[in-house]
């Protein structure tokens, strides 16, 4: 299903309808500057603080794998983690467990 584009009016209808957040007017964009130059020290900090996913200490690696349809819809249906679980079996499949 395609979405139909907004029209200009009901953008400016939905900026109007919302006293608390009106139009940036040219004057304040013209100001306006990277977030990191306008506060360099939080900036940083949110750099050094980017949560995430620990690092692995033997990180897995990307590849492209075709599978038979029914092998992938069986891992799948057992809920989340069943490329984990497809690891798990390739590991035991290769002698590795």
């Amino acid at each position: 299903m395609t979405k139909k584009p907004i029209s200009e009016a009901r953008v400016q209808a939905m900026i109007a309808s919302d006293p608390d957040a009106p139009e940036a007017t040219d004057a304040q964009l013209a100001q306006a500057r990277p977030f990191g130059e306008a506060f360099p020290a939080l900036a940083d900090k949110m750099r050094k603080n980017v949560g995430g996913r620990p690092k692995a200490e033997h990180p897995k690696v990307a590849v492209s794998l075709r599978l038979d349809p029914e092998v992938l819809r069986r891992f799948k249906a057992q809920g989340p983690g069943w490329q984990t679980r497809i690891n798990a079996a390739l590991r035991e499949a290769a002698g590795l467990n």
